[in-house]
């Protein structure tokens, strides 16, 4: 018990630590660290039927449910050459972006490659291209002939998909992404449902079909062996070339117990062995983690000693911070082998920053890090999320606690409270860096206002904002792009009302 309350007062102190230091610049990170922006395939592109483009099994969710898409988004397909050159403007060190497998891969016939991909990644070198290769994007008939994820032939054809990106692209990309937040994709797609494909079968939901007891265990492994094979054949052909770098992305959320009660602690750690260890125990360790052995038993599926995994750099993504308690319905009906947490929200908390990348460190071996997600969205409301170990069909019912955030129509321009964020957070970065963590690189979610499959048009994650209205999907950028541009330039962060007026004046000379 005693090392509980002691666990419990350290997470007490990052969360009351306070800021790394009010007055810092990009110089106080070390050498070759790498400030970037990012975007995806489907959120950014547009361009749904052009060039031989074929339905992913993102458009057929979106159309499904009548819940807006991006056939057309901000239309960066055309308009690449513009955003590039914003984010020369903007001093940005890397672009990250994904590249639509439907769109070069569009039949089981390879088209020729895209001048548009190979021209955006040219472009981008001096702003140095950081490549996705799959963003919850594969082809729709990869899922209508055999199911994509859930068979192994998806292995297969993802290593070939990758192949070709590798010898296509690799003079110009050195740094890969195979996987964006594998997870996210296996819990969100096959167990919620809310995410391409869209599977469960959670009453309720509008899911035609799935099977969350299982297939997010087995999409889950899939994964991970999609990832180790297309890393072995990186190695193995291009690595000498190209002299590149392969990893996986993962989702992180910053848990913390809600108490300093033993049922809080436990429920916490079953929450990271469930979210974190699950794709990390494998890579860094060979095999899942025990809690998620005992908990899921036969339905998950052992790796074979002939399955090699490595990490080669981990992509983190923390958006979200939650605190964990155990059900108490749990506790009552001696339930306690579920996985069943609720997590209430902490808007905003870089706090947390530090307590995972800690934990990745001590836990994981100190791994390369590069966090390609962080940013906020003004116009958001979520304030719950429920994961559910549905073995028994079984489900968890959380109390929803509400933590709106403010709406004003000027915030879209002058979004001081993203200033502020990215201030917080990336001063956050800073002092774990400074603590010894091996993270090497810090990416704003999104460059660009973009579809964003929570939200819509709505939520506007971006730096840029773009004019939906407007024919020619007109980019203005934000106060937060000319604090960032300013810190990217060597200025000093420094927050305060004097820095924010200052950046405002700035925003309303070259409002254009």
């Amino acid at each position: 018990m005693e090392q509980i309350f002691a666990l419990f007062t350290i997470f007490l102190a990052f969360a009351f630590s306070g800021r790394c230091s009010d007055d810092f610049s990009r110089y106080d990170f070390p050498d070759g660290f790498v400030f970037g922006a990012g975007t995806s395939a489907y959120q950014w592109e547009g361009a749904a039927t052009e060039d031989g483009r074929k339905p992913s099994v993102w458009d057929t969710l979106c159309h499904s449910r009548n819940q807006g898409n991006g056939d057309m988004t901000c239309d960066g397909y055309h308009k690449y050459k513009e955003d590039v050159k914003l984010m020369v403007d903007t001093n940005l060190d890397a672009f990250r972006f994904s590249i639509s497998w439907s769109r070069l891969i569009p039949s089981k016939i390879l088209q020729e490659p895209h001048l548009r991909i190979s021209n955006a990644c040219k472009l981008t070198t001096g702003n140095e291209p950081y490549v996705t290769l799959y963003h919850y994007d594969h082809p729709q008939y990869l899922e209508d002939e055999y199911g994509g994820w859930l068979n192994r032939l998806m292995i297969k054809d993802f290593t070939a998909y990758a192949d070709v990106c590798f010898r296509e692209f690799g003079n110009h990309v050195k740094f890969w992404t195979t996987i964006n937040e594998a997870n996210v994709f296996s819990i969100g797609g096959y167990t919620d449902g809310l995410t391409p494909p869209g599977r469960c079968s959670i009453p309720g939901r509008n899911c035609l079909s799935g099977n969350s007891s299982t297939e997010q265990y087995i999409v889950g492994h899939n994964l991970l062996l999609a990832h180790a094979s297309s890393s072995r054949i990186y190695k193995q052909k291009y690595k000498d070339m190209q002299g590149g770098f392969v990893g996986l992305s993962l989702y992180f959320l910053g848990l913390i117990p809600s108490t300093s009660s033993k049922d809080d602690y436990i429920a916490t750690q079953r929450a990271k062995s469930f979210y974190t260890g699950w794709m990390l125990g494998p890579l860094i360790y060979g095999h899942y983690p025990d809690t998620m052995k005992r908990i899921v038993g036969s339905r998950l599926i052992r790796f074979h000693r002939s399955h090699t995994l490595s990490c080669g750099f981990c992509h983190k993504h923390q958006i979200q911070t939650f605190s964990v308690r155990e059900p108490k319905f749990l506790l009552r009906h001696g339930l306690t082998k579920l996985f069943c947490i609720c997590l209430n929200k902490y808007a905003v908390a870089p706090w947390a920053m530090e307590v995972v990348l800690e934990y990745i460190k001590q836990s994981y071996g100190n791994p390369p890090v590069y966090i390609l997600e962080n940013g906020l969205s003004l116009f958001s409301n979520l304030s719950l999320l429920i994961l559910s170990e549905s073995a028994h069909q079984f489900s968890c019912q959380c109390e929803q606690i509400g933590i709106p955030m403010k709406q004003d129509s000027q915030l879209k321009q002058k979004d001081t409270p993203r200033v502020e964020y990215l201030h917080a957070y990336i001063g956050g970065v800073l002092k774990s860096v400074r603590n010894g963590s091996d993270t090497r690189g810090y990416f704003v979610w999104s460059f660009v206002d973009l579809y964003e499959i929570f939200g819509g048009y709505e939520v506007g994650f971006g730096l840029y904002s773009v004019n939906f209205s407007d024919p020619h999907l007109k980019r203005s950028p934000k106060l937060s792009a000319h604090w960032y541009s300013d810190f990217l330039n060597g200025k000093t962060a420094f927050l305060g009302s004097q820095g924010i007026a200052e950046l405002q004046s700035n925003l309303s000379l070259n409002s254009y």
